[in-house]
């Protein structure tokens, strides 16, 4: 975001007593946005913007948003943001967040473990997801 403020400054008076001003002085700053670094972060920014809207996958091998009440085919999505997160300590705490579009311009997600941590038994879920076209937006465009 682009804040631009102005200001004029009073530099004295004239021999009349009226003060006088020199022009107007601009800035322009950048608001820096926050840095969204672990995945209780993000999901809570998704959920603070109305967007937290989670996919799953059903028994009929296609995207579920309970949310939403939608379902949805791999043709019907586009994934626009991948986060990886790997835990320090701990394999279980690795894991995929992929923020989704739907045709209708929503945004969810689908949140995915690493190897056998994996909560999505089968290949049914990696398939649909590899079906998935994938398109690489900024936070701040999803975010805003």
């Amino acid at each position: 975001m682009v804040i631009i403020w102005f200001a004029k400054k009073n530099y004295g008076q004239n021999h009349f007593g009226c003060r006088l001003f020199n022009e107007y002085k601009y800035h322009i700053t950048m608001e820096q946005p926050i840095a969204m670094n672990t995945l209780s972060q993000i999901l809570e920014k998704l959920r603070l913007k109305g967007k937290d809207n989670e996919l799953k996958i059903s028994d009929h091998g296609k995207m579920q948003s309970k949310s939403l009440g939608k379902i949805y085919k791999p043709e019907d999505l586009t994934i626009v943001k991948t986060y990886r997160f790997e835990g320090d300590s701990d394999p279980a705490d690795n894991s995929v967040l992929y923020l989704v579009e739907d045709q209708d311009k929503n945004i969810g997600y689908i949140l995915d473990a690493y190897g056998i941590y994996s909560d999505n038994d089968g290949p049914s879920f990696d398939d649909f997801l590899k079906k998935i076209p994938t398109e690489n937006r900024d936070e701040q465009e999803l975010f805003s």
